[in-house]
């Protein structure tokens, strides 16, 4: 068995072993397995039943992430991406009033064309289209909207008619056990602890049921039934005019995410050649690509590469194989769906608040010397949490650096692509 794998994944070429990888499979699996907890809670807001979305999100990731390892050999993880899930519930479903299946069906297309795209050699042009203080402000300003999202869940802010947000009731137990678990998930990583964001939502979640607070649904089971969400998505429904802003939204932020922690995680592996560019990159974007597609067929949102994955790479992993036991452990969560169940939201507040401020860190790649760009970025930034839509706040943005660069007479730094879509989306908040 040892000489199959290291025929497949060449370790000893990449200087690895099967012990090593597979201490780093573990590695990554802890540093992300809070996805299982947190993005069923989410899409629950949008209507969707917790069991069989725990489900899907269990099986989407392993399925994307076996695809990475196997296909692609490399050591990066894969799951459904926060922010995109937030896009979904709360910018689609509750934002637009839009079904959850049809939510389903924008994304399966936004998949869809993905797939297209990583088979063609557009992918690039599309990718240098977008300046890179706009895909920083992007990353940061969905940190900034999962920060909302997460101080109103927990109740530390809520809605005020005089001055829009406000603080709540900030001695509530949910809002104390939200914040204390924030701080512990922030101090377990600044002590390097493998798994800081479930051990301290499991932390909090044990203080609740001490505190009455929260409730015990158990600790294992047999996986939930998934067809109430399996095949569910309405693709008809998706194919309207106005939902051509949804699936470019899904597949814009997909792609550049993807992108970035592609590049980032392999940079850290040491797998990026001469030039810094990322071999058999067309074979990594199809496992992500592949794995939206999968995950909306099972019932879950967007599916992308998690920058978690540097946390194995740390560890020492540097082929597929990594993935594969990272694929291996998230089908061995299915049958933890009780205990999903029974962490509060107060504790995946917690994390999705650690989850913000690590994409707000974006921030400091801006080049803040140019006003051309920091203005826009800014806007963007702000602009996703404040309109409570990541589609409208990446539009603003677009159109404002376009507009800045026209005025200040370098247009010729706006690609044409970004001239465009800019142009699409003042047209959508003209007419539609």
């Amino acid at each position: 068995m040892t000489g199959k794998l290291e025929r497949w994944f060449r370790l000893s070429e990449r200087g690895s072993d099967v012990r090593t990888e597979v201490t780093a499979g573990v590695t990554t699996f802890l540093t992300m397995v809070y996805i299982a907890f947190v993005n069923p809670s989410i899409l629950a807001e949008a209507g969707m039943p917790l069991g069989p979305v725990f489900v899907a999100t269990c099986l989407a990731a392993a399925f994307a992430t076996l695809v990475m390892g196997l296909y692609a050999n490399y050591p990066i993880a894969l799951a459904p991406g926060m922010g995109l899930n937030a896009f979904f519930t709360y910018g689609v479903v509750l934002g637009m009033g839009y079904a959850w299946e049809v939510a389903l069906g924008a994304v399966f297309l936004s998949g869809m064309l993905f797939v297209t795209l990583s088979v063609l050699p557009v992918r690039r042009w599309i990718i240098d289209a977008i300046p890179h203080g706009q895909k920083m402000a992007i990353s940061a300003g969905i940190g900034l909207f999962l920060g909302v999202i997460a101080l109103r869940s927990a109740g530390i802010i809520e809605g005020s008619p005089a001055t829009l947000v406000t603080a709540g009731e900030l001695t509530s137990a949910p809002a104390v056990l939200a914040l204390l678990g924030f701080c512990a998930i922030a101090a377990l990583s600044a002590r390097r602890v493998p798994g800081a964001a479930i051990l301290g939502m499991l932390g909090v979640t044990a203080l609740g049921l001490i505190l009455g607070v929260s409730e015990w649904h158990g600790f294992a089971s047999p996986p939930p039934d998934p067809t109430p969400t399996l095949l569910a998505l309405d693709i008809g429904a998706a194919l309207q005019l106005g939902m051509v802003a949804v699936i470019f939204t899904f597949l814009i932020v997909d792609l550049f995410d993807t992108a970035g922690t592609l590049i980032g995680v392999a940079h850290q592996a040491d797998l990026l050649d001469e030039e810094g560019r990322l071999p058999r990159i067309q074979r990594a974007l199809m496992a992500d690509s592949t794995g939206t597609v999968a995950g909306t067929l099972l019932g879950t949102s967007s599916v992308t590469s998690y920058i978690e994955s540097a946390a194995g790479v740390g560890a020492g992993g540097r082929t597929g194989l990594t993935a594969v036991v990272v694929a291996g452990l998230f089908l061995v969560c299915l049958f933890f769906a009780p205990l999903a169940e029974s962490v509060p939201s107060f504790a995946t507040a917690a994390a999705i608040l650690y989850v913000a401020c690590l994409m707000a860190r974006a921030l400091k790649d801006v080049e803040w010397d140019d006003i051309t760009e920091s203005a826009a970025a800014v806007v963007t930034a702000i602009a996703i949490p404040l309109t409570y839509s990541i589609a409208d706040g990446i539009g603003l943005g677009f159109i404002t650096y376009v507009a800045i660069k026209v005025l200040a007479g370098r247009w010729r730094e706006c690609p044409p692509m970004l001239l465009v879509v800019a142009l699409v989306f003042a047209a959508k908040f003209i007419w539609l």
